[in-house]
């Protein structure tokens, strides 16, 4: 695989006044933009630029980069707060004698590094970081099982770094310095004519929308029949004037497929729309292909369709393609966010009451045997919880257990408290006052930046298209942290400001409908395909040889659980072969 930003620097050279003069002259450094002057120098991806507008005396006609070096010299690190959009940077400062790392807010675009305290190496690519180790970090492989992707700051590779989305790092004479640069801070207090709000929001989607499609001919949009694939694809066709693109993908499997609400949407905006179904053959072709194209391990399923719609769209003539992620997180869309408000109800009953009622719901409590009183004592035992654990309190490798699926050898190299202490120490980054923005907060470092943005982007580079996020536009961010904590979750219902603003615009059945997304009947071909079962059971069973995974375990996930329960534990027969599968590569 290859990268876009990269480079490798000699730290000592960088640190000695009288040699650094001519590491920067004969430095050199890979990036979509790259910059230098006599002492300074630059690389950059992505598609950032400035707050406002740009710096005063800068040439017209030199890049963003130029004007970066710039900003550099009047305000050094605290130049990313005059940066918005998606961006990954990487500043050599021969007369500080320093190198300045960062990423966007949310990792669109990745930037991982290693370095001993002689030499810096970084790539937005773990794999291609130069001069990396192939030993692979025991403690990371555990962090995939048990969030079926890596979080940052860890990577596969035990000597490599992935910068957190919003963090920078400085690397000086005094050593390396990782710090967040975008505070969370939530305005919980402002208020604001709900009409006024509306019409803001709908004016901010349409710019961001329109700056997305600036520069490219034919721009297409995901389009899974949820409210932002859907908004997404609707304002596009607006902005153009015209009927745009949309990809949806479909699965002939009961109760995953949603392409009626996709044709629903598509209908209501007159969409040219495209239709693919996935089928088992297109996992057999492109599973290995997926899993290996990743830098590291990543066992998020609906890469596979993203993949397919991406690759549809290049063929069809698009140089770029629109993604509705981000509402969810920003607004109050996802289902748990509803389910966490239910159990903190159970904290508003007194102590004195509670001290009472939760003996009686202990492991022997005759209650728990009793139909209905179980539902209730569950109801108790789990909310008793604390946040963010509670979030994870159905994990499937711990409700496995780690002891019946790992080897005792692997169990012995790796903590499994590790990714509870990290759930707790990015909870405890925002301190909003209200349940919803933290729990939004939360899932801007797992389940966007670490997972679904990595999705995404893995899917449309594999394709050869480039991809936008309008919802995800900086503006909209700072719209939606202003918003009062009720209009995103209003007592159960889910983002109650963002269908009311887009009522009218968007259709009713879209507004009123659960949103799955591209999620896929994995568990439930493997079982029903034999071809598809035997590239499983074949990684699997190479898998069981590495000393990682239980080999007893294996044997009774593909002959007793699967066959039982396909769609839950599919899950795991997804994220072992696909682990494997990147192993094999990793290893040619």
């Amino acid at each position: 695989m290859t990268d876009i930003l990269s480079g490798q620097i000699n730290l000592v050279g960088l640190f000695d006044p009288g040699a650094a003069p001519m590491l920067i002259s004969s430095l050199t450094l890979r990036g979509d933009d790259v910059a230098r002057n006599a002492d300074t120098l630059c690389a950059v991806m992505g598609s950032p630029s400035f707050r406002d507008g740009g710096i005063i005396g800068t040439s017209l006609r030199a890049g963003f980069s130029a004007e970066l070096l710039q900003a550099w010299r009047e305000v050094g690190v605290e130049v990313v707060a005059r940066i918005r959009g998606s961006y990954a940077l990487v500043i050599v400062d021969g007369a500080r004698g320093c190198v300045f790392l960062a990423v966007d807010r949310f990792a669109t675009e990745t930037l991982c590094y290693r370095t001993d305290g002689k030499t810096l190496a970084f790539s937005d690519r773990a794999d291609c970081v130069p001069g990396r180790s192939d030993e692979l970090d025991p403690q990371a492989i555990f962090d995939y099982l048990y969030f079926h992707m890596i979080p940052a700051p860890r990577t596969i590779f035990s000597d490599v770094r992935r910068l957190p989305a919003a963090h920078s790092v400085l690397l000086d004479r005094q050593g390396v310095h990782e710090a967040r640069h975008w505070p969370l801070l939530f305005d919980e207090h402002r208020r604001q004519a709900f009409a006024d709000a509306r019409d803001t929001f709908r004016n901010l989607i349409r710019e961001n929308v329109a700056a997305a499609v600036a520069g490219h001919q034919r721009v297409g949009s995901f389009l899974s029949g949820g409210t932002d694939s859907s908004t997404v694809a609707g304002v596009l066709c607006q902005v153009t004037g015209r009927p745009t693109p949309a990809y949806s993908i479909g699965f002939d499997a009961e109760g995953y497929d949603e392409m009626a609400y996709a044709r629903i949407a598509a209908k209501h905006f007159g969409c040219e729309h495209h239709e693919y179904y996935v089928t088992p053959a297109d996992l057999l072709a492109s599973m290995p292909a997926v899993a290996q194209h990743f830098d590291q391990p990543f066992g998020n399923s609906s890469a596979l369709p993203a993949y397919y719609c991406a690759r549809i769209a290049r063929a069809d003539g698009c140089t770029k393609i629109l993604a509705g992620d981000g509402g969810d997180e920003l607004f109050g869309g996802n289902s748990r966010y509803a389910m966490q408000r239910l159990f903190e109800f159970y904290h508003a009953v007194p102590k004195g009451v509670r001290r009472l009622i939760e003996p009686m719901c202990n492991d022997h409590s005759p209650l728990r045997r009793i139909p209905g009183l179980k539902q209730a004592t569950g109801y108790v035992r789990h909310s008793r919880v604390p946040m963010p654990d509670r979030l994870q309190s159905f994990n499937l490798i711990m409700q496995l257990d780690p002891a019946s699926v790992l080897s005792a050898d692997f169990l012995a190299r790796i903590d499994l408290s590790e990714p509870s202490k990290h759930m707790q120490s990015t909870w405890n980054e925002c301190q909003a006052p209200s349940l919803i923005n933290r729990m939004l907060a939360y899932d801007w470092r797992y389940t966007l930046a670490d997972s679904d943005l990595p999705k995404v982007r893995g899917a449309t580079r594999m394709a050869g298209i480039e991809v936008g996020y309008p919802l995800l536009a900086d503006t909209l961010t700072d719209f939606s942290m202003a918003l009062p904590p009720d209009w995103k979750l209003r007592r159960l219902k889910l983002r109650w400001f963002f269908k009311e603003a887009l009522r009218g615009f968007l259709p009713d059945a879209i507004i009123t409908k659960k949103k799955k997304g591209f999620g896929l009947p994995f568990g439930i071909w493997t079982t029903r395909t034999p071809a598809l079962r035997q590239l499983v059971e074949d990684s699997l069973s190479t898998l069981a040889t590495r000393g990682i995974i239980r080999a007893d375990f294996i044997r009774k996930l593909m002959s007793e659980y699967l066959p039982a329960h396909p769609g839950y534990y599919g899950e795991m027969a997804w994220i072992l072969t696909m682990f494997e599968q990147w192993l094999r590569h990793q290893e040619t």
